[in-house]
């Protein structure tokens, strides 16, 4: 369908964010699709699941490169190479410099296992638990260049049941940042909201 914008997602392992985001493009309706997923690990499981939808792959390892500049240099030809309209992190496990966050301002989303601004980071789910917090959730947000500061676009929230194991906690999360992560891209492929940029914020593009 033309006129649908063009994503990659970016993957380190699994992807089941990326299987979500594949399954919700399938819909005719959906404003996106599709056209790459990228790792930086050539042994991530999801990669063979793309390669069976007949989404094309790449992948590069950043121990191959003098710098990481350098690496995402050569990721930012591949995303090109794609013309891409967005990028979607899902589980991309390397931190990006902010000469990447900065050409892919605006075009460049990731989902968070925390209800941002809290728990930004790693081993959000025990952290809450630890917190003693009665709920927690997950974040699609906008790439920026600090990490996990970028604003959100939407988020899902789970109530934190007595006796919940980070382990348990997160399979419970995850059943929502499968629905969150698509719903979130489309809206933004739909043009329904984009990044203020001046103010850093999310801004309705109907306001």
């Amino acid at each position: 369908m033309s006129g649908k914008k063009r994503v990659a997602i970016l993957i380190s392992g699994r992807g089941s964010n990326m299987t979500a985001l594949i399954e919700a493009a399938r819909n005719a309706d959906y404003p996106a699709q599709i056209v790459g997923v990228f790792s930086n690990r050539a042994a991530a499981p999801g990669l063979e699941y793309a390669r069976a939808e007949g989404i094309p792959t790449a992948t590069l390892a950043q121990s191959k490169f003098e710098t990481r500049l350098d690496f995402e240099n050569a990721l930012t030809a591949i995303l090109e190479g794609w013309r891409v309209d967005y990028v979607c992190l899902a589980g991309f496990m390397r931190i990006l410099t902010r000469e990447f966050t900065t050409r892919w301002l605006g075009k460049a989303i990731n989902i968070h296992p925390s209800l941002l601004p809290k728990y930004k980071g790693l081993d959000t789910h025990a952290r809450a638990i630890a917190a003693g917090d009665l709920e927690h959730g997950c974040s699609v947000h906008f790439v920026t260049p600090g990490l996990d500061e970028g604003p959100v676009i939407a988020q899902a929230r789970v109530p934190i049941q007595p006796g919940d194991t980070p382990e348990v906690l997160a399979a419970r999360v995850l059943v929502e940042e499968h629905k969150l992560y698509p719903r979130a891209l489309g809206m933004l492929a739909a043009g329904e909201i984009a990044l203020d940029t001046g103010l850093n914020k999310v801004r309705p593009l109907d306001a």
